[in-house]
């Protein structure tokens, strides 16, 4: 195991201020009202990254399962071409996270992947618990494909990307397009997802004091989420506990080898190409959960960045050729890119 970076160790201890347990309901729900008012400033821009120049930004509203949400849609400034379109759902434990936090990420998709990204704001725990989150963001990618042309953006073309708890529901958003007949997705980037809340991965034991999220926090933010017991095995909140994954299209999954849900991803994985579903696997060596939220100061996410947009203009170019390489090929498992596993060392350039 790599030894942990300086700057990770401090700002998980600094992280450590902010911890969800033990905060009431109301305490959370207050957090949320006042990250969405705090905006951008200067100390959350050099943690989190700012929004990157060259991209115009609309913002917007889209279905949600109760009525609609907030969106937030970029678009390479650029760029005269209808585009591919990009479904970007943010972590944050399914408590927290807003659209200004991840304005780094999104614009950054919009420019290395050439692709309109449209930023989700779904509803979040306490105040609206399981299925919420996941219901608003399955309605939101029906409504978005379907009104694609309005940002000259191409809803055939359609991948979904999620980090964290994002991770999650961008999983769990797969699996409601096959069961539901929804948009054909082309492409999954699944970013150190959580895929199983009963908490059954190894790695939560290894690493339950790990910097940016530990076990004690892990287990806040699901039962959170989902309080009630019996519905932490549904595959619409564990989609790695679902009975079948045949279907699903292509994923990258990036891991952290210093993360408490490491294994959650790994397995997803491992699941995936047992159905026949091609994946590709990287673990970022010596980093922890949540290295692509802090830019500049995890050293691996300018790699994680590239990678994740190398993958998403592969398949998404697929998707726009209509060969053997389409979307309707990969829901059959013609003309996939073979699986791959690799390990990632930020010091090395490997």
């Amino acid at each position: 195991m790599a030894k942990t970076d300086l700057r990770i160790r401090l700002l998980g201890k600094a992280l450590r201020a902010f911890s969800i347990s033990g905060k009431t309901d109301a305490q959370i729900v207050q957090d949320q009202d006042e990250a969405r008012a705090t905006g951008h400033n200067r100390v959350t821009d050099l943690l989190l990254g700012a929004l990157v120049p060259g991209v115009d930004v609309r913002d917007d509203t889209a279905a949600g399962a109760a009525g609609r949400i907030p969106v937030r849609v970029y678009r390479p400034s650029d760029a005269p071409e209808v585009l591919p379109l990009v479904v970007l759902i943010h972590g944050g434990g399914w408590a927290s996270g807003t659209l200004d936090a991840w304005d780094w990420l999104a614009s950054s998709i919009t420019l290395r992947a050439t692709a309109v990204v449209a930023s989700l704001d779904y509803r979040l725990a306490p105040a609206h618990r399981w299925p919420a989150a996941a219901e608003d963001c399955y309605a939101a990618l029906v409504d978005l494909a379907g009104r694609a042309s309005e940002w000259a953006a191409d809803g055939a073309r359609l991948a979904v990307v999620g980090d964290s708890a994002g991770g999650n529901l961008a999983a769990v958003t797969t699996l409601m397009a096959r069961d539901r007949s929804g948009p054909a997705i082309a492409f999954q980037g699944l970013v150190y997802p959580a895929t199983d809340l009963t908490l059954g991965s190894p790695s939560i034991e290894e690493h339950p004091e790990a910097p940016v999220l530990t076990r004690r926090d892990l287990y806040a933010f699901r039962d959170i989420y989902v309080p009630d017991a019996e519905d932490r095995s549904h595959p619409y909140a564990s989609p790695l506990l679902a009975e079948d994954h045949t279907g699903l299209p292509p994923a990258l999954i990036q891991v952290a080898e210093l993360d408490p849900i490491r294994d959650d991803g790994l397995r997803y994985a491992a699941a995936l190409r047992a159905a026949g579903v091609p994946v590709r696997t990287t673990t970022y060596v010596g980093m922890p959960h949540g290295y692509l939220a802090f830019p500049r100061i995890c050293r691996s996410a300018p790699q994680a960045l590239e990678e994740l947009c190398a993958e998403l203009g592969l398949h998404l170019a697929a998707a726009w050729s209509g060969s053997a390489d389409g979307p309707q090929a990969q829901r059959h498992g013609h003309g996939r890119r073979p699986a791959t596993d690799a390990q990632r060392d930020p010091r090395s350039g490997t």
